[in-house]
């Protein structure tokens, strides 16, 4: 993945979800961090993804709606890719309009989810001129 110490945080209520998200991840992206509910994420970040570059919500929409405006919120700009099972237009518009950078309909080709992830770190790297990145450990 582009982008040094590109931190990614994989918001999902089921610990199969993030592990299997993580094994995707782990040969392309230099940090990321499972966080098991998206209200986890969102008060007060308490799992040091404040400095994330990109949040993949593979979660309700209903919780990935909840993530993106605690983020619009706290003025952070952390670009979010959401991943769901509960596809509906309004949903999509929605997530869309709120500014999330791909939504995707489970079950998601690995490769699309990888250019949806390289294209929101791009994105952020914009929003952060002259950031060279937040280290982290990997977990898993």
């Amino acid at each position: 993945m582009s982008g040094a110490a590109a931190l990614i945080a994989i918001v999902d209520d089921e610990e199969s979800v993030r592990k299997a998200l993580s094994r995707l991840l782990e040969p392309r992206a230099s940090a990321w961090k499972p966080i098991p509910r998206a209200p986890n994420f969102c008060a007060p970040w308490r799992y040091g993804c404040r400095s994330a570059w990109c949040s993949i919500c593979a979660c309700r929409t209903s919780a990935a709606s909840s993530v993106q405006r605690a983020l619009k919120q706290a003025n952070a700009q952390v670009p979010v890719v959401i991943i769901t099972g509960d596809d509906s237009p309004e949903s999509r518009a929605d997530a869309l309009r709120q500014g999330a950078k791909a939504y995707l309909r489970k079950p998601v080709d690995d490769a699309t989810l990888i250019d949806a992830i390289q294209s929101a770190i791009r994105s952020s790297q914009v929003q952060r001129p002259g950031c060279h990145g937040q280290s982290a450990a990997r977990s898993r």
